[in-house]
Formats: structure tokens, sequence, C-alpha cells
């Protein structure tokens, strides 16, 4: 009699219980959910006003340059030199002829960083877009 008892208890040892797994699952979606909107958030700048809204171009045709207030280049969510970021920006032109640089920069960055940055993409055929935060007194 003996040996039947342990037999049985066997078997409901084979038996997964998967409720903890699907509790697992649960959590660590929520978790991606919550979390997925902050990691796409870039750098705080404060933009200076003025402009009007972007028209619509196509995405793949972007590519955002970040110009900080301490003077570094930021591109892709790398830190760059001026000749690093022009030769990945001349790579990109060649894959995408349509692309435009979108350049994001904090007013209180220094204007010779971003002289620099738009002749050299005048000089390479970059189209170049400003980033500003459009005045709320304009029709």
């Amino acid at each position: 009699m003996r040996r039947f008892s342990e037999r049985s208890h066997l078997v409901t040892l084979s038996e997964i219980n998967i409720t903890p797994l699907l509790d697992l699952a649960f959590v660590l979606l929520i978790i991606f959910v919550i979390t997925t909107p902050l990691l796409e958030q870039s750098i705080n700048l404060k933009l200076p006003h003025g402009g009007s809204p972007h028209p619509v171009v196509d995405k793949d045709d972007i590519r955002t340059v970040e110009i900080t207030s301490t003077g570094y280049y930021k591109f892709e969510k790398k830190n760059l030199t001026e000749a690093q970021l022009i030769s990945k920006l001349v790579q990109a032109k060649q894959t995408h002829p349509n692309l435009i640089a979108f350049i994001r920069v904090d007013e209180d960055s220094r204007y010779k960083l971003l002289a620099g940055l738009f002749d050299a993409c005048q000089k390479n055929g970059i189209t170049i877009a400003m980033a500003t935060d459009p005045r709320k007194d304009q029709p």
C-alpha cells in the first residue's frame, strides 16, 4: 500500500503550475508598457520661440541632431564630434536622398556649433530644418 501512495504523489509533482508564470508575464508586460514612453524622450532642451508647425514628411528621411547647452552634438543617442556627425549624416544621405537634418538646439548653446553644422550640411547637400517652439499668439 505504501508504494501505491508514493506513485500517486509523484504523479501530482509532474504537473506544471503555470499560474506564477502568467503572473510574471503580466507584470513584465505592465513594466514595459509603463517604461517605453520614458525611453523615447531625448534631451530636455529649451527651444527658442518662433517659426510655424512642421510640414508632413517621410519619417525615414529625418535624422535628428541635438546640440546641448554644454556644447555636445547628440545623434542617435550618442555624443559625437562635428566630424563624426557629418560623416554619419553623409552616410545617411547616400541611403536616403531626401534626407532632412532636423536640428534641435538649446537656446543657451553657442552659435559657433550651429554655424559649423549648417556649413557642413550645406556643403554636403543635406536639407536642414530647425526645431522651435511655435508662438502661441501666431494665427
